[in-house]
């Protein structure tokens, strides 16, 4: 039996940034490729490059497959708010160029989207905060936060 689609699904998920609110946004690897240290240390300048320019960076982990990243969103020259699909893909974009170059190899290193939450309270930024920077203990890379070369913790705004 034939059934015509009512309708069509759509890949871009909408990105809704608030005015001084810190945004929560995880992205992963393309088909979860796990990433060497080169590749994650590229990333973590890339995304580290960012902060005081398009972000206000409170913290970031790179993992082997992912990063989680939590930011406050800066205005540009016109005093608009920095999208959030512009500072992805500048992270994106760059480190992708980067890694590709360093590793002799082409093609796609990240999943098209990323998944984002904007904060609404200071417990859910607690929460967040503490979710990034326990992430390489969970997954049981370090013993300590502290010891693992991937996480920086930054200034953390008060909602």
């Amino acid at each position: 039996m034939y059934l015509d689609r009512k309708y069509s699904y759509r890949r871009t998920l909408p990105h809704i940034l608030k005015d001084n609110r810190p945004v929560f946004v995880t992205f992963g690897t393309f088909k979860r490729w796990e990433l060497p240290s080169e590749a994650r240390q590229l990333i973590f300048e890339c995304c580290l490059r960012e902060d005081s320019e398009t972000i206000d960076l409170h913290a970031l982990v790179v993992m082997p497959t992912h990063a989680h990243l939590l930011f406050t969103p800066l205005r540009n020259a016109g005093g608009w708010l920095v999208s959030l699909p512009q500072v992805m893909r500048l992270i994106k974009g760059r480190s992708a160029h980067f890694i590709n170059r360093l590793l002799k190899r082409h093609g796609p290193v990240w999943q098209e989207e990323s998944f984002d939450h904007v904060l609404r309270s200071n417990e859910s930024l607690s929460e967040k905060l503490n979710y990034i920077c326990q992430n390489p203990v969970r997954a049981k890379l370090v013993s300590e936060e502290k010891d693992y070369p991937w996480l920086w913790r930054g200034k953390i705004p008060i909602l």
